[in-house]
């Protein structure tokens, strides 16, 4: 049986101002139908000889993880969560932790959530190419047919094919981001290929190796699964031990150094999403080679990617730009330096700045608030909380707060009462009042909240009860 291990802790940062700490981009809806990371666990779920996936997450994002899960219909073995990413060996070592103490001959198929493949044929056959060199003792990567002499992506040389596995090939080595030259020789020879990113191997042997190369990731990891807390539908890696462990990708903390290596080449319309220019080359594009996404108004532009989430974008005249705008940041740069996006979500990162963390509307596992307005003593909040959904039961230290129901209906306690308001309905928590929101209808509640106070910030939060196990 083959088990999907689907890593979902990356932050995206090369895709900002849409992707961010709190929401990346594994979580938007960038390409196709759905979420990326409804996207890949749809790629492999239900189908045959498969096992229900099994979800690697960052534990800020578990509850929109659960909630894309169940939209999709698709209900995972296991969610994983890491209390800190610690890149990916670790990651797919608690994984494989977990599965051998079942399933001693489990193989896992290792994939990010944040990746495009187009042709799902060619996908299942390299997984079924795979699985028989996995199953024979190799450790397999995909290594991806190039387009092109990308400088962007590492690549794989390959080497002698296996015995008795046609379609898989020995590695004869790997080599980091080449110069432009040598990716144009690389690709020349036919026999070097993308890294992808993507592994398929028997649990055990990946342990086996790993431990040889770096035994203190496998002891940090045996120990985060020993002290693993089942929480609803999650379990929890236990967070000292996990954030004990050191971080290190899977290819050079095993693939470099194993003899088991093996690759399988695959043509599947593969992109790793990993800027604004891979988004742009895999996107549909009008007669003049633009891809032009939401509310936007453009005339005589070349090759440029334009994407609103908010208001009017307007442009003229422009090409081979890229211009993303949300309702709180707007990003222009050349498609040739989309790479370099990262170096300014570090600088954000270093000014402190909140735009790199959170868009303006927030996700709770009750639903969602956008800041609307922030003065000085106030600050006005549109509140959405989904049918059967609760805030926790809390109270404030400073501040007081106004709610004025605009759709739906809403069950209020405030002190020693329980009330209920419809729309055009409103009422008071006075600061230092036990009070909870709660929709008990059948539609989501949308509520204005104006809070007043002489401090306004989201820690000053008492809980007292919580629907979904916050502390």
């Amino acid at each position: 049986m083959i088990h999907p291990v689907i890593l979902s802790g990356g932050a995206g940062t090369r895709l900002w101002p849409m992707s961010r700490a709190l929401y990346p981009k594994q979580l938007l809806s960038l390409v196709g139908q759905g979420t990326l990371l409804q996207q890949t666990v749809l790629r492999v779920a239900g189908r045959d000889g498969m096992a229900a996936p099994l979800v690697v997450g960052n534990e800020e994002h578990r509850f929109i993880i659960a909630e894309q899960l169940r939209e999709s219909g698709v209900t995972p073995q296991m969610l994983l969560l890491e209390p800190v990413g610690r890149n990916t060996a670790p990651a797919a070592a608690a994984a494989a932790l977990c599965l051998v103490e079942r399933e001693p001959e489990a193989l896992i198929l290792v994939m990010p959530s944040d990746h495009s493949i187009d042709d799902m044929a060619a996908f299942r056959a390299a997984v079924e190419r795979a699985a028989s060199a996995a199953k024979a003792g190799f450790l397999v990567t995909f290594g991806i047919a190039p387009e092109r002499a990308e400088t962007g992506f590492g690549y794989i040389a390959r080497g002698a094919p296996l015995d008795k596995n046609p379609g898989a090939f020995a590695i004869a080595g790997f080599v980091e981001k080449p110069d432009a030259e040598n990716a144009e020789r690389f690709v020349a020879s036919g026999d070097y290929f993308w890294n992808s990113g993507i592994f398929l191997f028997p649990a055990a042997l990946y342990l086996k190796e790993l431990e040889r190369r770096r035994p203190d990731i496998v002891a940090a990891c045996r120990a985060a699964v020993a002290a693993a807390q089942t929480d609803a539908d999650f379990t929890r890696l236990g967070k000292a031990e996990f954030t004990g462990c050191p971080a290190e990708s899977i290819d050079y903390a095993v693939m470099e150094h194993t003899s088991h290596a093996a690759v399988v080449p695959v043509d599947m319309g593969w992109s790793d999403l990993g800027s604004w220019d891979a988004l742009w080359e895999i996107s549909d594009k009008d007669e003049a080679g633009n891809s032009v996404a939401g509310n936007v108004i453009a005339e005589g532009i070349r090759n440029c990617y334009l994407r609103s989430e908010a208001g009017m974008v307007a442009a003229i005249g422009v090409e081979d730009l890229v211009i993303v705008a949300t309702d709180d940041a707007v990003m222009v740069a050349p498609r040739s330096r989309s790479q370099d996006v990262k170096q300014l979500v570090a600088r954000l990162s270093e000014e402190r700045r909140g735009e790199v963390d959170a868009h303006s509307t927030v996700h709770r596992p009750w639903g969602t608030y956008k800041g609307i307005h922030v003065g000085h003593r106030v600050q006005v909040k549109h509140i959405v909380v989904k049918p059967g959904g609760k805030l926790s039961l809390q109270m404030h230290h400073h501040r007081a707060e106004h709610w004025v129901v605009v759709q739906g209906t809403a069950r209020i306690v405030r002190g020693n009462e329980e009330i209920t308001l419809t729309e055009d309905q409103s009422t008071y928590i006075p600061l230092g009042t036990r009070h909870r929101l709660e929709n008990p209808g059948k539609i989501p509640l949308h509520v204005i909240e104006v809070q007043s106070g002489s401090y306004l910030g989201e820690d000053d939060i008492v809980r007292f009860d919580d629907h979904y196990g916050r502390s």
